[in-house]
């Protein structure tokens, strides 16, 4: 028996490998069963240039075997082996890589990839042993070899006997600690739960022995036996052919990678072969997860790369507009670091995201033309994120987003798209008309929409904070700009109303009670029946300013108002009486007026009580 030391830089990197390169210690099993799949495929590259091996996938297995009373844990493989040479190359120095070395020398055109690449997996191992060893015989070779090592104090090399090619990996497990447990590392449904998560597309059996009981012949005693049950699916669903597959085998797979306790309404399978390859299987819930507007939210996809689970939510994949994607992204082509767990670089990451985005647009556009009612009980979950995403990064997904947004149409009474709106406009129209409020009710019966209503223009109803920020990014639809009915400005033509010079003096008093709560006040061009409202100029509305002061360090963001008095209305004959007659009358109607206008448009008022009392008093 030979005993060697590691290189110094060697016995660094297995310091930083046991305790800062991977952040979950539960991946040294993914990490080990990766190898022993790669030392299967060696042998089956072998095969493609070698006659006289025949390569029958059947043969060939990962077995992995428990043993509670010697707390060791065996990670076996039937694969390819290795020589003296490639146990000092490959385990003696840390980084060496035997797959990545192979994989140059033996390139394949069957698009099959070995999945180790840096030779640090094996190592992270010592995260969980303090002592492991590796029996191997090499494929083709009379003479087996065993390599030990206790972690950074070294190794031995010795030659032994084995029967059959192949590797097997023998863990002894740290002792618990009160931080850790490692002897979960030894129960059945860890394990399970781990090869399931990282390594159920390994395309090998990946075999785990399990103790069952049952009752002997003739007996009423149970007796124990070891069996061994073959844990992974091998073939992963979105490498199957697609019209092989039904949408109960896709709601199955959603049901068991658990992305939700709902159906999905509609899935995606892409097979693509580009710049980049990738392969994905991608679903449009059909209900909202209860934390979706929480911050304990995590967007994100899984991440395969060939086959083995790299990162559970993978952030990069999805624009937050499309956050509610849930689904797997799986290629060959991506560049990880070291251990495996991140991505070297994203060139690869952003083209895949892009793709996925043209992706999910295109499949939502069709639910909208085909499936009008289901797309309606998926934006009723979903509408709003889509508008935060019109309004987030100043407007730069406007083009991906706009033609998926409704709104509520007040001649459709439902729900319409931009384009339908446009659509139906008549020629003379210059604008897209709409009005902010809390409800549809509300809305209904706003003031200022009684003018625009009148000329026969349909108006889009904002119910939401979001609607109207959303709106000021898209800017115009098919050339036809956004007016708010609220706005100084409603470019109509000019109305047969009272002239504002008629009543200029009346107008000038009110705007000296008011102070500098209004910019101004004018003769209404928008009111039918009611007697007086708010108009606001300039980008921040009256519902914008609401939305703003609610939020943490608003300031004293505020709506430009101008009160606008309906010249038509009975109460404005009181109210030029009372300035011909009774000035204290007139700044109580004026005062009155103000507040009638902040009460239709939710505003609180200063002071409540002293509202009421000057209302009794009108009463008396």
């Amino acid at each position: 028996m030979e005993t060697k030391q590691f290189k110094a830089e060697s016995k660094r990197l297995l310091e930083m490998m046991i305790h800062s390169i991977y952040t979950q210690k539960e991946i040294f099993l993914r990490e080990l069963i990766s190898n022993a799949s790669d030392a299967i495929d060696k042998l089956y590259y072998k095969a493609l240039t070698d006659d006289s091996l025949v390569f029958a996938k059947e043969d060939y297995t990962i077995t992995i075997i428990p043993d509670k009373d010697k707390r060791q844990l065996v990670i076996r493989d039937t694969g390819i082996g290795m020589t003296r040479e490639e146990l000092e190359e490959n385990l003696g120095t840390i980084a060496k890589s035997g797959s990545l070395a192979f994989k140059q020398e033996n390139e394949a055109e069957d698009g099959r990839d070995l999945i180790g690449q840096f030779g640090v997996g094996f190592y992270s191992a010592f995260m969980v042993a303090d002592v492991v060893t590796v029996v191997t015989k090499p494929f083709g070779s009379d003479v087996a070899y065993k390599w030990e090592s206790r972690g950074i104090d070294g190794y031995t090399i010795e030659t032994i006997e084995k029967e059959t090619v192949g590797t097997e990996i023998t863990l002894h497990l740290k002792a618990d600690t009160e931080d850790e447990s490692f002897g979960e590392y030894l129960e059945g449904y860890r394990l399970k739960q781990i090869i399931k998560k990282y390594s159920d597309f390994i395309r090998y059996p990946v075999q785990l022995e399990e103790i069952e009981r049952e009752k002997a012949e003739g007996s009423e005693e149970y007796a124990e036996k070891k069996v061994l049950k073959t844990v992974n699916s091998m073939v992963p669903i979105w490498r199957k052919n697609k019209r092989e597959l039904t949408d109960e085998d896709y709601a199955n797979f959603y049901a068991e990678k658990h992305y939700g306790f709902d159906k999905p309404m509609k899935h995606l399978h892409i097979s693509a072969d580009g710049a980049v390859r990738y392969q994905a299987i991608l679903y449009v819930p059909e209900q909202m997860p209860f934390d979706y507007y929480t911050r304990e939210f995590e967007k994100g996809l899984e991440l395969y790369a060939n086959g083995v689970l790299i990162m559970e939510k993978c952030a990069d994949l999805l624009p937050d507009h499309f956050s509610f994607v849930k689904g797997m992204v799986d290629s060959e082509d991506l560049s990880l670091n070291i251990s495996r767990e991140m991505l070297q670089h994203d060139r690869q990451l952003k083209l895949i995201a892009k793709n996925i985005q043209s992706k999910v647009k295109k499949e939502l556009e069709t639910l909208l033309r085909d499936e009008r009612e289901k797309y309606e009980t998926f934006y009723g979950a979903f509408g709003r994120q889509l508008k935060f995403g019109l309004y987030n990064d100043y407007g730069m997904h406007k083009d991906v987003l706009k033609d998926l947004v409704l709104f509520y149409s007040s001649k459709e009474k439902k729900l319409v798209t931009l384009a339908e709106y446009v659509g139906r406009m008549p020629e003379e129209q210059k604008y897209i008309y709409y009005a902010s409020g809390e409800s549809v009710e509300r809305l209904d019966k706003l003031p200022q929409t009684e003018r625009v209503a009148d000329e026969g223009y349909e108006i889009l109803y904002f119910t939401e904070e979001i609607d109207e920020f959303a709106i000021q990014m898209l800017v115009e639809y098919d050339g036809k700009p956004f007016k708010s009915v609220t706005s100084s400005d409603l470019g109509l033509p000019e109305a047969e109303a009272t002239d504002q010079k008629d009543h200029e003096d009346l107008f000038l008093a009110m705007k000296e009670k008011l102070g500098s709560d209004v910019k101004d006040v004018r003769a209404s061009v928008r009111l039918k029946t009611h007697p007086v409202c708010f108009s606001t100029d300039g980008a921040v509305s009256i519902e914008m300013e609401k939305v703003l002061r609610a939020m943490p360090n608003a300031g004293d963001v505020e709506a430009v108002k101008i009160l606008e008095v309906n010249t038509n209305h009975p109460v404005f004959a009181a109210l030029e009486k009372a300035h011909a007659e009774d000035e204290a009358k007139f700044g109580r109607y004026t005062k009155l007026l103000y507040q009638q206008a902040q009460l239709i448009e939710g505003l609180p008022i200063e002071d409540p009580a002293a509202f009421a009392n000057e209302v009794c008093e009108l009463m008396i």
